[in-house]
């Protein structure tokens, strides 16, 4: 009865500090009213969102449709996107791509990042899911990095006659966050954001004064992490803490034993 006493105790007071954990999990808020309605036609224009964000586009067949996002460690990024095609057309295909910060295109985990729509379609989904975002990586190894991403939406197999023809595409960015399972140690002194402090020299002209131009501003909404938390630290404290209430009630179940009563 007082070991069970001792757990029952041990859990309340893990309670509290498990509580973040399972917050972080939870998933993030629903896109906001004011959706971006344009798409760029290329990384240095492309129109950034959020996560969770619907954006929207209309173009012509054969552009080239850039966005970006942030992205953080321990999110798995999935990436989809519906183009809607004109009434009358040929087969075409559309392939939708994922760059990091560098602009190392990044292979997809699974989705459908290519496919053909049949002739008079009416739209096509592509989708991308990413590996994991890592805190920390080798810099041969190519694994997805905190920091920017760009999506690049274009069409890959296109007839003559449909060149130029009107098409919308929507896109939207949602995250799953893998947690302590996917954490390294080590961190990345800054998150691979481009266009760190351009200097405009204009400004400077107009008002004496160095100014900067930062050529991607968006990024998580609760900032960039460390990289040093996460949850296994949760599950590490409980881990010891149970090993611990083990060791005690072995003691407790055995103690005394081999020894005279009364001594």
């Amino acid at each position: 009865m007082r070991i069970t006493r001792v757990l029952s105790a041990a859990l309340l007071l893990l309670g509290p500090a498990a509580a973040p954990a399972l917050a972080d999990s939870s998933p993030s808020p629903g896109a906001s009213s004011d959706a971006p309605t344009q798409a760029g036609t290329s990384f240095r224009t492309a129109t950034e969102i959020e996560q969770g964000q619907k954006a929207t586009a209309s173009g012509s067949a054969g552009d080239y449709l850039y966005w970006s996002f942030p992205a953080d460690a321990g999110q798995r990024p999935t990436v989809k996107a519906t183009v809607d095609l004109p009434d009358a057309h040929a087969a075409q295909t559309w392939q939708l791509d994922v760059y990091d910060g560098l602009r190392r295109r990044q292979a997809c985990q699974y989705g459908a990042q290519t496919r053909t729509a049949a002739q008079d379609a009416a739209s096509v989904d592509v989708a991308c899911t990413l590996r994991t975002v890592r805190s920390w990586s080798e810099p041969w190894a190519g694994d997805p990095l905190p920091g920017t991403y760009y999506i690049r939406l274009t069409v890959l197999d296109l007839a003559t006659a449909d060149l130029g023809l009107p098409v919308s595409a929507a896109v939207e960015v949602s995250s799953k966050d893998i947690g302590g399972s996917a954490a390294v140690d080590g961190s990345l002194a800054q998150p691979l954001v481009p266009g760190i402090a351009v200097t405009s020299d204009e400004a400077e002209a107009e008002e004496s004064a160095s100014s900067s131009a930062v050529l991607s501003a968006i990024e998580p909404e609760d900032g960039w992490s460390s990289g040093w938390w996460s949850d296994r630290w949760v599950w590490t404290a409980v881990g010891g803490v149970l090993a611990a209430l083990a060791g005690i009630g072995g003691y407790a179940l055995t103690r005394g034993a081999g020894r005279p009563r009364g001594v």
